[in-house]
C-alpha cells in the first residue's frame, strides 16, 4: 500500500481497538478528510463502520519500521485453523504461481476439532492436468505446514463472481461445505 498521504491518519489495531506494535498484522483504520462520512441513511451500518472518527476497512495489515503500509488480505477472508490464521491472499497469491492454475479461491470449511479447514477451489488451465496433491505440495514448499489446504475441488467452469469480478466465496462454502 504504501505510505499515506500526508493529511490521512492509519492505525493498525487488534480486535479490541488496541494499538499494535511493528510488523503485527492487525485491523487498518483510517481518518482524515478524504474519508466517507458514513453510509447514506443507514446510521446503523456507520456505527458499525466507525470508531470515535476512525474507518475501520476490514482490512488485515501492518507498518513496517520505515512507515510503509502492506495489506495481507480482508478480515473476513482469513481462516482460523486451530490457533493459527491462514491468510487466504497469500496461499492464493502461491497457488497463482502453479503453473498449471488459471483461478483459484481459498476457503474456510467446518473441521471439528479445528474450527476451520483450509480448502481450496481451483479452475486449471485448458489442457493441463494437476493432482490435489501436486497442489498442496507447490504450497507446503513455500508457507508453513498449516497454510496447506486440506481439500482442493477442481471446476470446470470460472469461479463464480461479482458484477466487479470479486469472487463470491459465500456461495463456495456453501457449494463445499
Amino acid at each position: 500500500m504504501g505510505r499515506p498521504a500526508p493529511t490521512v491518519d492509519v492505525r493498525i489495531v487488534d480486535d479490541a481497538g488496541n494499538d499494535l506494535s511493528l510488523d503485527t498484522i492487525g485491523e487498518l483504520w483510517v481518518r482524515g478528510p478524504n474519508i466517507f462520512a458514513g453510509y447514506w441513511q443507514n446510521p446503523q451500518a456507520t456505527d458499525a463502520a466507525f470508531d470515535n472518527g476512525w474507518f475501520k476497512t476490514g482490512d488485515l495489515g501492518y507498518v513496517d519500521n520505515e512507515g510503509f503500509y502492506y495489506v495481507v488480505d480482508r478480515k473476513k477472508d482469513v481462516v482460523i485453523r486451530g490457533r493459527e490464521n491462514v491468510y487466504c491472499a497469500e496461499v492464493e497469491g502461491v497457488l497463482h504461481t502453479h503453473p498449471g492454475v488459471l483461478d483459484v479461491a481459498l476457503i474456510g470449511l467446518p473441521h471439528p476439532s479445528l474450527g476451520e479447514e483450509v480448502a481450496a477451489v481451483v479452475e486449471l488451465k485448458p489442457g493441463l492436468s494437476v493432482s490435489e496433491a501436486d497442489l498442496q505440495a507447490h504450497v507446503a514448499k513455500q508457507l508453513a505446514h498449516y497454510n496447506v489446504p486440506s481439500s482442493v475441488f477442481f471446476v470446470d467452469t470460472p469461479l463464480p463472481r461479482t458484477a466487479t469480478g470479486k469472487i463470491l466465496k459465500r456461495e463456495l462454502k456453501e457449494r463445499y461445505s
